[in-house]
């Protein structure tokens, strides 16, 4: 966070009670030494991992797997001044146990473009950070509505 900006930081446990209420998020890698990034649907394990589900033979999953990356994802309104951003830095790797794949095959994220060969990449929730401003007002309680 930076200090001074008006925003409020989010503790872990507000940001992924957050995270788990949108449907669609944005993953930051390295794509040939540039940032990428990428809108994608997820969502979240029991333990706060972020889960993706997509294509095995996916530019995204030879781009990320083993990679650190970032995950951000965020709601606002823009007529009341308000919302908030959570991002998830960690460890991305694809699963390759058998048996935790077909239980996400039950319950974890479903494919918006679903291919023959899918696989489930975890982002590790090493990192969790987020803010929020809530209409329109600074920690200053200053208004900043017309």
């Amino acid at each position: 966070m930076y200090a001074n900006d008006g925003f409020r930081e989010l503790n872990r446990q507000e940001c992924l009670h957050l995270l788990a209420k949108v449907p669609v998020g944005r993953i930051v890698h390295t794509h040939h030494a540039l940032p990428a990034v990428l809108p994608v649907n997820f969502s979240l394990d029991g333990d706060g991992t972020v889960l993706l589900r997509t294509s095995a033979s996916s530019e995204l999953v030879r781009a990320i797997h083993g990679s650190v990356v970032a995950f951000e994802a965020d709601q606002v309104d823009a007529d009341t001044q308000s919302g908030w951003s959570v991002v998830v830095t960690g460890a991305a790797t694809v699963v390759t146990d058998s048996a935790e794949h077909e239980r996400l095959v039950r319950t974890g994220p479903r494919s918006w473009v679903p291919t023959p060969h899918e696989v489930f990449v975890r982002i590790a929730p090493e990192l969790v950070t987020g803010r929020e401003l809530v209409g329109g007002r600074t920690l200053y309680g200053l208004d900043l509505a017309p």
